[in-house]
């Protein structure tokens, strides 16, 4: 009788502990993220929300039909004090969100190609997991030249946008976000990693970080995201353990979101993206 007590009392503590550590602040949510491949995708359009992060001007020369423009220079703003590329406050995204018929719990696929989205699709990702997003997100394997490589379909001009226009419930998850302060106030406690060109790092960079371009995290013509030992080299070649938390940081979190995308599509610890990026931090730190 007591043994089994003793049992039922440890059971409840344990599914209390699992509750209060799901429900804690700061703490990351379940974000169901994956690739999806172009056949897999074309058979069950009517499944997604898709969103093409490429430029709106690429958007309408050619989209995957039902698609929705959702480019970065159209999700940021410069903020208050004057840094630009800040993705819109948490309730502006979310009743932008709305707008395209997005809530927390739809299934949305991203895609972007290997020019013009300049990493937008993998910002776009990022964004989703940030906000707290619920709903299953997929990433387009090879982007539009996959899809188009496949011998299917796209449209042009406009599409009849989703008349409905939900209320977005966000659940922002601030530990794949971090600011300059907390990285200022003790560097050596991170990773960091630049992933912008080379030329961008000789010309100033944040004290202690690598320089891994954002351009070695894909392959092929198609970009298609390096996989998890890939990863895992590139990083290690640099001193970089991918068994711990790495911040990537670019401009303004495009590039790096990117890399983030990579980063957790290949399994490894949770990474950061430092959306702030060379932005924020020359703003607040004049010399570098």
């Amino acid at each position: 009788m007591y043994t089994f007590l003793y049992r039922k009392v440890i059971t409840i503590g344990v599914v209390f502990a699992l509750l209060t550590f799901l429900a804690a602040p700061g703490k990351s949510r379940a974000f169901d993220l994956d690739l999806i491949e172009p056949g897999q995708l074309s058979q069950t359009l009517s499944d997604w929300t898709i969103l093409d992060a490429r430029p709106e001007k690429e958007w309408r020369n050619g989209h995957i039909p039902g698609a929705v423009s959702f480019c970065w220079e159209d999700y940021t703003r410069t903020d208050e004090k004057g840094i630009p590329y800040r993705t819109l406050p948490p309730p502006q995204l979310a009743e932008a969100l709305g707008k395209v018929g997005i809530d927390e719990n739809t299934p949305v696929v991203v895609y972007g190609d290997a020019d013009t989205s300049w990493g937008g699709e993998g910002w776009a990702c990022w964004v989703f997991a940030w906000i707290g997003h619920q709903g299953r997100v997929r990433l387009l394997n090879g982007g539009i030249q996959s899809w188009a490589g496949n011998g299917l379909s796209v449209n042009t001009g406009d599409e009849n946008v989703n008349k409905s226009t939900p209320v977005y419930h966000y659940h922002v998850q601030p530990s794949i976000d971090i600011k300059a302060d907390k990285i200022r106030s003790n560097p050596r406690a991170y990773q960091l990693v630049d992933t912008r060109s080379m030329l961008e790092w000789i010309k100033g960079r944040i004290p202690g970080a690598v320089h891994i371009s954002w351009e070695h995290f894909f392959n092929g013509k198609n970009r298609h995201p390096i996989g998890r030992n890939e990863l895992r080299s590139l990083l290690m070649k640099s001193d970089i353990n991918p068994d711990t938390t790495v911040v990537y940081y670019c401009t303004g979190g495009i590039r790096s979101g990117y890399a983030w995308l990579v980063h957790t599509l290949a399994g490894l610890p949770e990474a950061i993206n430092y959306e702030g990026g060379m932005a924020e931090w020359e703003k607040n730190t004049p010399e570098l």
